[in-house]
């Protein structure tokens, strides 16, 4: 798939920076997880500051694996507001990624207008990333959020974002839905499309409501690539065999498995307003 506006080739399903990734003094496992990825040709990898050690991670196979860097399109986030915060925070994770740039970088759970307001001032953390993008620090700039969908459409209204990360499950159109809002305005603007909470964080697997084949597919039917978070290799090449061989739904397809998850609709969509 090409990702967006930005000419890079992703994978249907792509690595995220949670799962066994989001922990602490797990080296030896997240390694393994980013290793196999990279080897079965995952192109996009996701991780971000606050996802406890996930950078460290990657930098650690960045680090013993000269050339690895270079086969992905790595992906982290700034959750900090103003321009100086960002800068920092980012100056932080190329130290802990252990490169020099990244190929995304974004504004991470964006919830409420204040931190809209915050973001777009003079001093804040657009500023911020359109210097990094001077630098050469940072080449593309993108946005996320799960929270409410109005805070992402006025993002993009007031600036010409590259990429946009949202969730994207059977539930979302019961109630503050993205795949009917956020999801068509960012393709009018050529933006990529990542979606996240596919699986709601393994909830709708743990209540047997649907399969990890039937999430991803209604995934895929709206998604550029989709970030899911493994806790062994064996995850990611289950995930990468559906999304190599699987065909994302049909309308009626999706429609069933909306109708199947409604009645839980709340709890696969706890991240919500």
């Amino acid at each position: 798939m090409t990702f967006g506006k930005t000419g890079a080739l992703v994978e249907r399903v792509s690595l995220g920076g949670e799962g066994v990734l989001r922990t602490h003094g797990r080296t030896r496992e997240a390694a393994a997880v980013i290793e196999e990825a990279i080897a079965s040709g995952v192109r996009y990898c996701d991780t971000a500051p606050a996802y406890d050690q996930s950078q460290d991670y990657y930098g650690s196979v960045f680090a013993a694996s000269p050339g690895a860097r270079e086969q992905v399109f790595l992906a982290s986030k700034t959750h900090e507001r103003g321009r100086a915060g960002a800068l920092a925070l980012l100056e932080d994770s190329l130290r802990r990624l252990k490169t020099d740039r990244l190929d995304l970088w974004q504004m991470h759970d964006l919830c409420t207008a204040a931190e809209l307001d915050e973001i777009f001032r003079p001093d804040g953390a657009i500023a911020a990333a359109e210097q990094a993008k001077k630098e050469g620090r940072v080449r593309f700039v993108g946005l996320t959020g799960h929270h409410d969908p109005r805070i992402l459409l006025e993002a993009m209204r007031r600036h010409p974002f590259d990429a946009v990360l949202v969730p994207i499950n059977a539930a979302d159109p019961a109630r503050l839905p993205f795949t009917t809002t956020v999801i068509p305005a960012a393709r009018e603007r050529g933006m990529a499309v990542i979606g996240m909470k596919v699986m709601a964080q393994g909830v709708i697997l743990a209540d047997r409501a649907a399969t990890p084949e039937e999430c991803i597919r209604y995934a895929m039917a709206f998604a550029d690539t989709l970030i899911i978070g493994c806790s062994s290799p064996a995850e990611v090449r289950e995930n990468l065999h559906i999304g190599r061989t699987a065909a994302p739904m049909t309308a009626d397809e999706q429609r069933e498995l909306e109708t199947r998850l409604s009645r839980s609709a709340r709890r696969y969509s706890y991240f919500k307003a």
